[in-house]
């Protein structure tokens, strides 16, 4: 089970970070549908959640029915940032040498030394480093001419593709075979994901089960996940315009923190991170973070007057620079590695289990759901999906309720509803089309999903 801190961490993130993380868990990718008018400010937000929760870069892909391969192969390169120089790369030849280097070697260097180096030797116009001449590891990314090192573009840890449903059907399934083989063929060579690869199809719809792209494409992402940019609204976006606004002013940068989002008519940003419910979409408790504080004049000169006035003995705060903000909660890869190995841990009971064929059962035979919605893919998604959820609720079994809650989120997306009557399957035992379309008008696959909960038995 995931110790105590850990699990702070985990209550304190929103929907969207709470579904990154469920992926990059299980190693797997996602759906996010939201307004379409908010599909821009949906992929800043998780842009932000990238690098700031999970230290993860990111690349945005602006999809179109125009989308070329070559544009989507492009798009999801982005240029490492530049390492800083390895301490072996950087030291001086010292001529106090280890103990156990040979002798020979010593003066074979001191030999290179007076003689110009390795470069008057062999001929080369182009010196050896000195991290070549003592051993040094060289790095298999990088060439270094004169000093300078040039870094190839990788593809991105992050991927968000947005209105991934209005580009061709060669680029999702450009998209598909990434997914697979996590890589791609450009034009010069091949591409190979990273260890932490997450690819979020961003989706404009009125309501997650409209929400899909290709069939082959849309059942293989993990869950679906609908974000309502009224309810949930977007907080490290409105904590970045926040900064930008109110940043630079001379101590009503709190209350003007305060009421951005809740005097202004203009602005579609919300603050707070989860719905009124007390609970969050991915089953979590709602948990409300404290207000990180300002580095502002106002703050610091009352700070310093405070430790002054307490302590004598202290240095004049003045004279030395503000102490830092505490960092943010992030998301390790150790810590991320560790809720694997607890999914693999968990147990999920017999009663449980036949719950969830159970609920797969009533789906499948729903009147409204058309043939093929709900896959073998699904199915393993689902149970999967469970023993990811027991470790972030401090379980190491699977409850009904989580069952219930992956449910909604595995097959609100995957779910196709019968849009002709004739072709209900009770049609063809003599049952009449227009009672049969009058059943099924406006029936979604959210209220398909909720009818089907609400009739299988839950076990004791």
């Amino acid at each position: 089970m995931a110790d105590e801190q850990l699990l702070d961490k985990i209550h304190s993130l929103s929907d969207l970070e709470l579904a990154a993380l469920l992926c990059l868990i299980a190693r797997e990718h996602c759906l996010i549908s939201t307004e379409p008018d908010s599909v821009d400010e949906l992929a800043e937000e998780l842009r932000l959640v990238a690098s700031k929760t999970f230290n993860l870069n990111s690349a945005v892909i602006s999809c179109h029915a125009h989308t070329t391969l070559d544009e989507f192969a492009t798009g999801l390169l982005v240029q490492p940032a530049r390492a800083p120089p390895s301490p072996a790369n950087t030291r001086s030849v010292s001529p106090y040498r280890p103990r156990h280097e040979p002798r020979h070697e010593q003066r074979h260097e001191q030999l290179q030394l007076s003689t110009g180096g390795p470069a008057s030797l062999s001929g080369s116009y182009f010196p050896m480093s000195p991290s070549l001449r003592i051993g040094g590891p060289i790095s298999p990314v990088s060439s270094s001419l004169g000093g300078s090192q040039i870094l190839q573009p990788r593809i991105a840890n992050v991927i968000l593709a947005k209105d991934l449903d209005r580009a061709s059907r060669a680029v999702q399934i450009q998209a598909l075979e990434l997914l697979r083989t996590r890589r791609i063929f450009t034009r010069t060579n091949v591409q190979t994901a990273p260890k932490q690869f997450l690819f979020i199809a961003l989706v404009g719809a009125s309501s997650g089960g409209q929400a899909r792209v290709t069939p082959h494409l849309n059942d293989f992402f993990y869950l679906g996940h609908w974000h309502d940019p009224d309810e949930d609204g977007f907080p490290y976006l409105d904590e970045e315009l926040s900064r930008q606004t109110g940043g630079d002013g001379d101590g009503d940068g709190d209350d003007l923190d305060d009421g951005a989002s809740t005097t202004s008519s203009n602005s579609v940003v919300k603050l707070h991170r989860h719905s009124s419910l007390g609970i969050t979409g991915l089953g979590l408790p709602a948990f409300e973070p404290k207000r990180r504080p300002r580095n502002n004049s106002t703050s610091t000169s009352s700070s310093t007057t405070n430790s002054t006035t307490t302590n004598n003995n202290i240095p004049n705060p003045l004279q030395s620079p503000p102490p830092p903000p505490p960092p943010p909660l992030v998301f390790t890869e150790s810590d991320i590695s560790h809720l694997s190995l607890l999914t693999q841990t968990t147990h999920t009971p017999i009663a449980v289990t036949r719950y969830q064929l159970n609920t797969i059962a009533f789906l499948r035979t729903h009147r409204a759901v058309s043939p093929g919605s709900v896959t073998p893919t699904a199915t393993q998604h689902l149970a999967r999906l469970c023993r990811s959820l027991a470790p972030l609720h401090g379980l190491d079994y699977v409850t009904p309720s989580l069952v219930a809650l992956a449910v909604r989120k595995v097959y609100v997306h995957r779910i196709q509803v019968v849009a002709d009557p004739a072709r209900e399957r009770s049609v063809q035992w003599g049952s009449d089309a227009r009672v049969v379309g009058g059943l099924l008008e406006g029936v979604g696959a959210e209220e398909v999903v909720e009818e089907v909960l609400g009739v299988v038995r839950v076990p004791c």
